[in-house]
């Protein structure tokens, strides 16, 4: 009997699908071994030496494996094949005392590529062990350095990450971008013109773009004066057809998923959080319906390419088939460590196929993947655009339109683009004006980020790679650094803007992107085997701990304590308003003495408009514990009433 060791139980249940009865398979149900919780667990006097400890509830799971291997002829170690799972795999020959265990990886789990990896073993990579290894070491010695300082100089319960704090630090630099920002007012003017000698109502807009052949910029039309002038100038014009353009474009689809894409696309169009979105696809890789789910390449396997032709031709028609397969390139210069795109492991299996094999939430993210992955190996689609410049005295006006002729790659993901019809004109021809309307803007700063932009964010910098982004997200609002707003776009909280402050103060390369993006490029090249592990974690940590113990005496400890009125009721005392982990609360000003706290009871925001149930209480906005936001009476409980979705936008609709 030949044993087979993976992660997961739901990975273990698919792989046993495909093997007869002379393997058997185990899981290892995640890490088996850590640095311990309890201390640093790392030798800086001895080249950053790691103490690695089996975590009690582990215990019972390597006993059993180190059960199965004993009377097993040969173990066979069947991890994820990124970093995280090559670091579990050789933490299991630790736990278990393997001597000769073989590795195999596989990006997707099918008969096929399991078999096949069956006949290439290989060994352990001890470079993506050491780059995986290197990372948890700088990121214990940042946490278990950095914390106690905020505790500290600041209150308990803080904490400060390699990653995470470059995340709140540029969610607050937005913040206050957007505190900053100045809007401009400008103006536009659209002209609503009429094709005279036609048999139907040809009615079309165009927008002011020239003035004396000089093109108007976005923000030159500065207020209501300098637009009412034009229009002004414009009384009595004759509108008349100047030139018109006419030209094909074709629009390419874009690549397979990434694991970045994904979370991007995923959170913009089923509104999930990243985290959510990494566990059902690794629900939907275990189970063998995707391929992995980590990963930054957009490459896609020649079999993958010839099957997506064949479900292309027999669900859509040949004429969306491709002559030749369409390759992609990654783009980003931070891509590594992964194989292939994201995409159906079987693509003949569509997602109507698979209604009835996965729950409601698993089919809505492999719909998304299977469009996106068949889509991108149709032919483009194909519009007819058309520009048309209308000139009135010494002004011009654009209309532009266009026309799907072929939808192309559109067909798979669903078609999105409105048709915009312009009459059919011709040069020189006079046209109606039915009315000239001049309208009011203002410029607006960048908007705040929401999941899907500050993922984006993060890849872009290079800071984190594919495994780290969701647990990032999810840990900054965790610590309660950053929360979401009712449109769901991050805001810092006061503990986050705190730390943030400290940190970019006292500690301004932990929360520098480039120099994190560093680091992560020197992780890269230790997985590729080009450095070693121990000389980056000396690099940063020796003029790291240098600074933090000049910093430990010379910086006084933050106060952020605020006056009230209110009268402990326990000692007569005076209260002050003090910062938690989780925000602003009352406590006495005879703490240690006395330690009386409460929380502050603040005002519920409301929507503006009675509780649709009881018309008595206004809607309020309220929280669970986990930050999500819903819609409940004012008067609960005397009012039951609860709603996900905004009473006052359903109304509107």
């Amino acid at each position: 009997m030949k044993l087979i060791i993976v992660e997961s139980p739901t990975k273990a249940k698919t792989i046993s699908r495909f093997l007869s009865g002379d393997f058997k398979v185990e899981s290892s149900y995640g890490h088996i071994r850590d640095l311990p919780k309890s201390k640093l667990g790392i030798d800086v006097e001895k080249n950053f030496e790691p103490t690695y400890v089996i975590p009690t509830k582990s215990r019972k799971r390597v006993n059993e494996l180190k059960k199965e291997a004993e009377k097993s002829q040969e173990v066979i170690l069947a991890t994820d094949e990124d970093r995280e799972g090559e670091a579990i795999a050789w933490h299991l020959t630790k736990a278990l005392s393997l001597e000769s265990a073989k590795r195999i990886v596989f990006h997707e789990i099918t008969e096929s590529a399991i078999k096949e990896a069956l006949k290439n073993p290989r060994d352990i990579d001890l470079n993506l062990v050491d780059s995986q290894q290197a990372r948890r070491i700088l990121d214990r010695l940042v946490g278990y350095e950095l914390s106690p300082f905020l505790w500290k100089k600041v209150f308990k319960g803080l904490s400060a990450g390699r990653v995470q704090s470059v995340a709140v630090r540029l969610i607050v630099d937005r913040e206050r971008e957007i505190e900053a920002f100045k809007p401009e007012e400008y103006w536009s003017i659209i002209a609503t013109l009429l094709k005279v000698k036609s048999q139907i109502l040809n009615l079309f807009e165009a927008k002011l773009i020239k003035k004396n052949d000089k093109i108007l910029d976005k923000l030159e039309i500065k207020n209501k004066e300098e637009a009412d002038k034009i229009l002004n100038d414009l009384n009595g014009a004759e509108y008349k057809v100047e030139k018109i353009e006419k030209k094909e474009t074709r629009r390419q689809p874009k690549p397979a998923f990434t694991t970045s894409t994904l979370q991007q696309e995923a959170v913009n169009k089923l509104h999930w959080s990243a985290k959510q979105i990494m566990i059902l696809a690794q629900q939907l890789y275990e189970s063998g319906f995707i391929t992995y789910m980590r990963t930054d390449s957009v490459n896609l396997s020649e079999e993958s390419l010839k099957s997506a032709k064949q479900v292309i031709e027999k669900n859509f028609g040949k004429e969306f088939s491709l002559t030749e397969p369409r390759r992609f390139k990654t783009k980003s210069k931070f891509s590594q460590e992964a194989h292939e795109a994201i995409r159906p492991s079987n693509p003949e299996n569509t997602p109507q196929d698979l209604k009835d094999k996965l729950d409601a939430k698993q089919h809505k993210l492999y719909d998304l993947i299977w469009r996106r992955f068949i889509a991108c190996q149709m032919k483009e689609a194909i519009f007819d655009s058309t520009t048309i410049d209308i000139i009135a005295k010494n002004y011009t006006f654009r209309a532009t339109g266009s026309i799907m002729k072929f939808d192309g790659w559109m067909k798979a993901v669903g078609n999105s683009v409105s048709d915009i019809l312009l009459p059919e004109l011709s040069e020189n021809e006079i046209l109606e004006l039915i009315k000239l309307l001049p309208n009011q803007h203002f410029t607006e700063p960048l908007p705040r980020y929401s999941e899907a932009a500050l993922i984006k964010a993060l890849e872009e910098y290079g800071i984190g790679r594919p495994s780290t982004y969701a647990p990032t997200i999810s840990t900054i609002q965790t610590r309660n650094y950053v929360e979401k707003n009712e449109q769901k776009k991050f805001i810092p909280t006061e503990t986050g803007v705190i730390v943030n402050n400290l940190l970019v103060e006292h500690f301004p390369e932990v929360v520098d992107m480039g120099f994190t993006a560093k680091i992560e490029d020197d992780l890269d090249e230790i997985a590729e085997g080009k450095i070693k592990w121990a000389p980056v974690i000396r690099e940063f940590y020796e003029p790291f701990h240098k600074h933090l113990e000049e910093k430990y005496e010379s910086v006084e400890k933050q106060t952020t304590d605020e006056e009230t009125e209110e009268i402990c009721e326990k000692c007569g005392k005076p209260m002050v308003i003090k910062h938690g982990r989780f925000g602003k609360f009352l406590a006495c000003s005879g703490f240690p003495e006395c330690k009386n706290a409460r929380a502050i009871k603040k005002a519920p925001e409301t929507i503006g408009m009675r509780c649709p149930k009881c018309n008595e209480g206004d809607v309020v906005i309220k929280r669970t514990k986990h930050k999500r936001i819903f819609y409940g009476c004012s008067r609960w409980p005397e009012c039951d009433f609860a709603s996900w979705q905004n009473p006052k936008k359903e109304t509107a609709t």
